[in-house]
């Protein structure tokens, strides 16, 4: 069999040792950022047996370089490479695309599949950041929201829609992140135009009433200068009106998009779906620092205490799930969903159960859980997972072959 050009096998060491490298998923947890996810996994497979192999090849290679790239890497630490193929907020749980070795130059063809998304919107008021972790900038009445207003205004929502970016996004406009300028209290320099995406399917899951859920809105408000520059910001594009999809292959954004949204490492790949700065003191490139005491356990005697009952929200909230296409921001439409029933609403929960052939379940993402556990916990689902990756591999290169061979035939 012939495969395409430039296409390769699994690969093996010297010693005959196979090199384990591909994509898989993991399943991302709250609280976390994407960046995060890849130092942890680095933390755990660097000194594994799993990927000693790598490892070992990848020094050999760097041993063949030339002196002069060599010296450019004398400072560079020898570790797994790993990237992923698509941001998640530290607020979103969910499918995280992640790439070993070889594996990490086919995490852009994640950029432009289709994705699955669960979110929470709750109505009420709108946050800088459009989602539940922000600043409140405004509020507004709710009471008057029905499931029916909801299901009724979805509908603009649907096929090929405009789509303003959160103001809070790391969009560059004149080279500068767009959150830069409301955070210094200055207007962009140029307006923030809606952007062609794509929402193949969009239905509701669940309705919440006031008083029976606990989607809390935030209590910090927005102030000052500060304050004023988001208004305005936000007031300019309110609307975002469904166009044709000869209309929406025409628009053509002023901004451009960074690779990322937020400063992982250099090779990971970025994705334009669902991330907003996050607001805490830690940057997103710094694990967060460890306590400075540790806290002592409660004596086993102990009896255990009750956590108080967390109140009940008093705004209508609902569950949307949803498929689109690349470049599609669920914050988005949290903000402009709360404006379509008469009122404002901010995403409060965010799940990516999809992305590709990628699916949230046990048996097709690695638990982030699993890392802790230990090496013979986790190792053979990766090796599982690496090696299912590479059954597709060869699966596609050889119906390519085949096709090719009957093109010519």
């Amino acid at each position: 069999m012939t495969f395409p050009k430039g296409f390769r096998l699994f690969r093996t060491t010297m010693s005959g040792e196979k090199i384990r490298e591909g994509v898989f998923a993991v399943h991302k947890p709250q609280g976390v950022t994407s960046a995060d996810v890849i130092r942890n996994l680095q933390k755990h497979f660097n000194p594994s047996k799993t990927f000693k192999p790598w490892l070992e090849e990848e020094r050999e290679r760097r041993n063949r370089e030339s002196g002069f790239q060599r010296k450019r890497r004398r400072h560079q630490r020898l570790e797994v490479k790993i990237g992923h193929g698509g941001t998640l907020d530290p607020l979103a749980t969910g499918v995280l695309i992640t790439g070993i070795g070889k594996g990490t130059k086919s995490l852009q063809d994640f950029l432009s599949c289709t994705k699955s998304y669960e979110t929470v919107v709750t109505f009420g008021a709108e946050t800088d950041t459009y989602d539940c972790l922000g600043k409140v900038v405004r509020r507004a009445p709710c009471e008057h929201i029905t499931r029916e207003a909801v299901e009724k205004a979805l509908a603009q929502f649907r096929g090929n829609i405009m789509q303003q970016p959160p103001i809070f996004s790391a969009l560059r406009v004149n080279g500068k992140k767009l959150y830069e300028y409301a955070r210094e209290g200055k207007l962009p320099p140029v307006e923030i135009k809606h952007r062609p995406v794509e929402v193949l399917e969009m239905e509701i899951m669940e309705w919440f009433e006031p008083g029976t859920h606990n989607f809390q809105l935030p209590k910090e408000e927005m102030t000052g200068d500060e304050k004023a520059v988001v208004e305005k910001i936000l007031d300019q594009g309110a609307a975002t009106p469904a166009v044709t999809e000869g209309e929406a292959a025409k628009e053509v954004p002023e901004v451009s998009s960074t690779k990322r949204k937020s400063p992982p490492p250099a090779d990971e790949v970025k994705d334009e779906s669902a991330e907003a700065p996050k607001k805490q003191k830690v940057s997103e490139t710094e694990a967060a620092p460890a306590a400075s005491e540790p806290i002592a356990p409660e004596p086993a005697s102990a009896e255990p205490t009750e956590q108080p009952e967390q109140p009940k929200s008093q705004t209508p909230a609902v569950k949307i799930k949803m498929t689109v296409t690349s470049g599609f921001y669920v914050r988005s439409l949290a903000h402009d969903l709360g404006k379509a029933v008469g009122s404002l609403g901010l995403m409060s929960e965010l799940v990516r159960s999809r992305q590709g052939d990628f699916e949230l379940s046990p048996e097709k993402v690695l638990e982030y859980k699993d890392l802790d556990a230990g090496e013979e916990v986790w190792a053979p689902k990766v090796e599982r997972f690496l090696q299912e990756w590479e059954q597709k591999r060869i699966a596609k290169a050889t119906a390519e072959a085949e096709a090719e061979t009957a093109t010519e035939g």
